[in-house]
């Protein structure tokens, strides 16, 4: 049985996407590195494919820890998807033009990239020298309405939570992200695991401490 979210985001683009962090809405506003612009007109194929590229070039800005360039290529990847997600237009249904029906293919790569973009955001944000940790669980908590098992959500949405003061809350998502996380060798599970189990171990010792904030303790050191 999955982890029952305590304090659901609102759907994207119910007033969410409004908050966006400065510095990311103005790098959402810069050209893309193949002057992609947004254009409701375009066929719904065609928006998949350019949303599915500017979460690439974010990737690549990721890897290169150009974060602020990062996180403007997945919001403007989270901007073109609402005018076709179907969550974000059936709460403003007959004030603009319908939703083009997606195929089961096409709803399928919709949700991905959403969830990719979202989890990613939420790993920028912790690269930050000052992290909103706030945002960081708003984010991961936006991933799991769509990916209950995502370990990477579960782990930073126990981090966030944790942060934020509620020790006990932290350790039901990072209990979830231990039971969730993949097998295997791959380099990055294993840091992943070791990031689980790091972080549970605080957030259990938090419990018995007086207050539960970290502070810039072990947690974001650990993260970076």
């Amino acid at each position: 049985m999955y982890l029952h979210i305590i304090k659901p985001p609102p759907p994207p683009g119910a007033g969410g996407e409004a908050s966006l962090d400065v510095q990311g809405a103005a790098a959402a506003a810069a050209p893309s590195l193949f002057g992609h612009k947004p254009n409701s007109a375009k066929p719904v194929s065609a928006l998949l494919e350019e949303a599915a590229q500017l979460k690439t070039e974010g990737n690549a800005f990721y890897k290169d820890k150009n974060i602020r360039s990062a996180i403007g290529r997945y919001h403007r990847a989270l901007l073109l998807l609402r005018s076709i997600d179907s969550d974000v237009t059936t709460s403003v249904k007959g004030f603009g033009p319908e939703t083009p029906v997606l195929t089961p293919e096409q709803e399928a790569l919709l949700r991905n990239t959403q969830v990719d973009c979202y989890n990613n955001l939420a790993a920028c944000l912790l690269q930050r020298k000052t992290v909103d940790y706030t945002r960081v669980q708003e984010y991961s908590l936006r991933v799991l309405k769509w990916r209950p098992g995502n370990a990477k959500a579960l782990y930073r949405a126990g981090v966030a939570t944790l942060e934020m003061g509620d020790a006990e809350t932290a350790k039901e998502y990072l209990i979830q992200a231990s039971k969730e996380q993949p097998n295997g060798k791959d380099p990055d599970h294993h840091d992943l695991s070791e990031q689980v189990d790091g972080a549970l171990e605080w957030c259990i010792s938090s419990e018995n401490r007086e207050g539960s904030r970290t502070q810039g303790g072990w947690l974001e050191r650990a993260w970076r």
